[in-house]
C-alpha cells in the first residue's frame, strides 16, 4: 500500500510538520531555539499561518498507509522573475522515516512542476545533510552555480526534459465548468451568493460592505447572468465532491472599441472551506486559457495591497503596474490601497 499524497495548505497538521522542520534547521545550524516562538519572523510566520505564506504555491503532505494523519510535507514554490519553482521545506517526522515518504513527494513534486510547463526545479541543500543529498542525487539534481550565497549551502537544479501528461484528477478533487447564463441564474440565490457573503464576512475587499444581505448578493449573481447572456461576462464555478459551490471567477470583455483585445479577471472567490487545495490557481487558469482562445491578448484585475491574492498573482505570472492609495474600503468601511496588475497572453 502506498502513502496517500494530497494538497492542502490549510490542513490542521501542517503547522506541527513545518515548526519541527524549522526547529531542527536552527538547531542543525547551530542557532537552535526552544520553540516556534522563538524562529525568526519568516519561519515563525509560515507555521503561523501557512495557507497565507504559501498562497501561491503548492503544499504537499504524504500520510503513511494505516495511518489518519500526514506525516511528511514539501512545498513547491512557484516559479517567479524567469526563476524555476523551488523545493523547500522536505520533512518527514522522525517516527514515520524510512517508509519511502520523502521520495514519494519528491516524485509528486516533480511530476506537478512538469505538468506546470516548468523546464526544471531547484532547490537548495546543506552540505552537512548527507541523506537528503543522496536522495536529490538519485532523483537526478545536479549542483549548479549558488544562487544563495550562505556558506555551505549547495544549490541544486534539475531539468524536466519531458513534459508527462497530466494525472487524471481525483474523484475527490473540485470540478471546475464554465457555466451557462441559466447555470449563473440557477445558483444566484444560492452556491453563489453564499461565496460571495462567505467573501465578505471574511474580509475579502469584493466592491461590498459588511453586513452584507443575501439578496443583494443573489441580486448581483443575477446581473452577472445578464451580462453572460450578452457576451460581456464569462463564469466559471468549482464544484465540491457533494456538489456544492466551492469557487468562483469571472472573466469581464472590454466594451470599447479599442479595448476589445483585452479582459478583466474579477469576483476570484474561494469558500474559506475549501482553501488551501490550489483551487483558486485553477480557477485563475480557467479563465486565462479561455481568454487567451477566445483572442484576448491582455488581462488586467485589482486587489487590495497586501491581500493573501497578491502572492497568488504575483507567483502566477502577473505584473503589478502601479498601487492607487485609499482607492476602495474594505467591507469593514476602511480605505484600503489597491494594487492594479496586468498579465499578456500567447
Amino acid at each position: 500500500m502506498n502513502a496517500s499524497i494530497v494538497e492542502n495548505r490549510s490542513h490542521p497538521r501542517l503547522p506541527d510538520l513545518l515548526g519541527a522542520y524549522h526547529l531542527a534547521n536552527q538547531a542543525e545550524k547551530g542557532t537552535p531555539v526552544a520553540a516556534v516562538a522563538g524562529l525568526p519572523d519568516v519561519y515563525r510566520g509560515e507555521v503561523d499561518d501557512p495557507a497565507a505564506a504559501f498562497t501561491a504555491d503548492t503544499v504537499l503532505l504524504a500520510t503513511p498507509p494505516g495511518h489518519d494523519l500526514p506525516a511528511a510535507c514539501v512545498v513547491l514554490k512557484a516559479a517567479h522573475d524567469d526563476r524555476a519553482p523551488e523545493i523547500k521545506r522536505l520533512w518527514v517526522a522522525p517516527e514515520a522515516r524510512r517508509q519511502g515518504l520523502a521520495r514519494a513527494l519528491m516524485a509528486e513534486a516533480l511530476r506537478r512542476a512538469a505538468a506546470s510547463g516548468a523546464s526544471a526545479v531547484r532547490l537548495t541543500v546543506w552540505n552537512w545533510r548527507e541523506e537528503p543529498l543522496a536522495l536529490y542525487r538519485s532523483l537526478g539534481f545536479e549542483t549548479v552555480a549558488s544562487w544563495d550565497e550562505r556558506p555551505d549551502l549547495l544549490c541544486l537544479r534539475k531539468p524536466l526534459r519531458e513534459r508527462p501528461e497530466r494525472a487524471p484528477s481525483p474523484a475527490s478533487e473540485d470540478r471546475i465548468e464554465l457555466l451557462t447564463p441559466d447555470a449563473v441564474r440557477a445558483h444566484a440565490p444560492g452556491g453563489l451568493a453564499a461565496l460571495l457573503l462567505d467573501a465578505v464576512d471574511s474580509g475579502a475587499s469584493v466592491g461590498f460592505l459588511s453586513p452584507l444581505a443575501a439578496d443583494e448578493a443573489a441580486a448581483w449573481w443575477t446581473g452577472a447572468a445578464e451580462e453572460a447572456d450578452r457576451g460581456v461576462r464569462d463564469v466559471w464555478a468549482a464544484h465540491g465532491p457533494d456538489g456544492s459551490l466551492t469557487g468562483v471567477v469571472t472573466l469581464v470583455r472590454a466594451g470599447a472599441a479599442n479595448g476589445r483585445h483585452r479582459g478583466e479577471i474579477a469576483r476570484l472567490l474561494v469558500h474559506r472551506s475549501a482553501r488551501g487545495r490550489g483551487l483558486a490557481r485553477r480557477l485563475l487558469a480557467a479563465a486565462e486559457a479561455r481568454a487567451a482562445a477566445t483572442g484576448l491578448g491582455l488581462l488586467v484585475l485589482d486587489t487590495q495591497t497586501g491581500s493573501p491574492a497578491e502572492r497568488l498573482y504575483r507567483g502566477t505570472g502577473w505584473t503589478a503596474a502601479g498601487t492607487v492609495p485609499d482607492y476602495a474600503a474594505d467591507p469593514a468601511g476602511v480605505l484600503r490601497a489597491t494594487t492594479l496588475y496586468y498579465k499578456r497572453l500567447g
